[in-house]
């Protein structure tokens, strides 16, 4: 960044800083313009002349007025306009106090709207002109009060014009912004739309398949022993129909992938088989984890199986992120009746909010794959400290058989 760069910034974030020194220069202007005769001694040539007292503390308070201008535009103006009456009327009519008003009357125009500004210029050219011409020493038609009238109306045409620009500029900006949230929405959109279509199109698919291959399992069972060579055309039938439902389910999936999604993993699901080979990896980075187990002989349902290692996964996951340091974790997995009660528990400081959910991973994520399969899911802080997450799992599952009212 470079030092005129740093020099801007510095003066946005310092507006105040900005205005004194715009203010001190206007000073140096009107005292500079001040010891200027345009007439000179013989009145044609210019000289140079010495201002009064009272027209240099009238500089000084209107330059004084203008440092917070953008604070109280209208009653920096009102400021400005006064000392300038003042010395038209009772000073030196030909030093420059008026140029302070016509700097509060440009930022009066720049930060308001142009009926105010056409208001409030009309009427700060006609008092300072008006006062000029009839209550100054100077006749009316002099160019001092010519010039009054000049400067005024070029400050408020200004300040109108640069207020413009910058609506302009403005509104430029946010219609392209807009324009540019519309399209992400749009893109988002019409891709969910996409995605659901062609979920509905994976389910007729699979449900035509499936139903086939049904129909087709029940003839060759039924044929299987007295006509072997029809139950051999149906179990025929059953294959091709399982062979054409697995390349339309792979198509179709294939196009529900994203670019840099990762391949399909060769191996098995995860499941509770390698519940201790997933504590024993908390272990190692750090987080005391302790199992207890009462499901032994119990087969799950492999969507249960990989549902319950992911909870007990996401679980001590949280624990490491959320939990601190010197946090312990306990994981129980209970066979009750129809279900299997997956718990984990940590005793570290008590947090008064759950871990953030987002992105469909978290807690949000656990209870959306423990409801999918017919189960429960509840999460929150424990009385006395840590967290706790419990989940009830269907040891059948109970997602609704294809044809199944929805």
């Amino acid at each position: 960044m470079s030092t005129l760069e740093r020099t801007r910034d510095w003066l946005r974030a310092h507006p105040l800083a900005l205005d004194a020194a715009l203010a001190a220069g206007v000073l140096v202007c009107m005292v500079a313009g001040s010891f200027v005769d345009p007439h000179g001694a013989d009145g044609t040539t210019w000289g140079v002349r010495t201002p009064d007292a009272l027209s240099l503390a009238l500089m000084v308070l209107g330059a004084a007025a203008l440092v917070f201008r953008r604070r109280a535009p209208m009653k920096v103006l009102a400021a400005t306009v006064a000392v300038s009456l003042v010395e038209l009327v009772t000073g030196d009519p030909r030093a420059p106090v008026a140029m302070c008003a016509v700097v509060a009357l440009y930022t009066v125009a720049s930060a308001t709207d142009r009926p105010t500004t056409w208001r409030v210029g009309l009427v700060t050219m006609t008092v300072l002109t008006a006062v000029a011409m009839l209550a100054g020493p100077l006749p009316w038609y002099a160019q001092e009060n010519l010039g009054v009238f000049a400067w005024t109306g070029m400050a408020a045409a200004a300040g109108d014009a640069v207020r413009s620009r910058r609506a302009f500029v403005h509104a430029i900006k946010e219609r392209a912004e807009r324009a540019e949230r519309t399209r992400e929405e749009e893109a988002r959109r019409r891709v969910a739309e996409e995605r659901l279509r062609i979920a509905r199109d994976l389910h007729d698919v699979v449900a035509h398949h499936i139903a086939l291959v049904n129909v087709q399992a029940g003839v060759a069972s039924h044929v299987m022993d007295k006509r072997p060579d029809q139950a051999k055309e149906a179990l025929a039938h059953v294959r091709e129909a399982s062979r054409s439902a697995l390349n339309e389910l792979r198509a179709t999936v294939g196009l529900l992938r994203q670019s840099g999604d990762p391949e399909a993993p060769t191996e098995p699901a995860p499941g509770l088989a390698r519940l201790d080979e997933l504590a024993d990896t908390f272990r190692n980075a750090g987080l005391p984890v302790e199992v207890a187990r009462s499901d032994h002989g119990t087969a799950l349902p492999a969507a249960v199986d990989l549902a319950a290692y992911r909870v007990i996964q996401e679980a001590l996951t949280n624990v490491r992120k959320h939990a601190g340091a010197g946090a312990k974790a306990e994981v129980s997995v209970v066979r009750v009746g129809p279900n299997v009660e997956v718990t984990v528990l940590d005793n570290g400081p008590g947090q008064d909010t759950a871990p953030q959910e987002g992105g469909g991973h978290g807690l949000l994520g656990m209870r959306e794959r423990v409801t999918a399969i017919g189960g429960s899911c509840t999460a929150g802080p424990r009385y006395g400290g840590g967290f706790r997450v419990h989940a009830i799992l269907p040891v059948k599952n109970r997602v609704p058989a294809l044809g199944d009212p929805v």
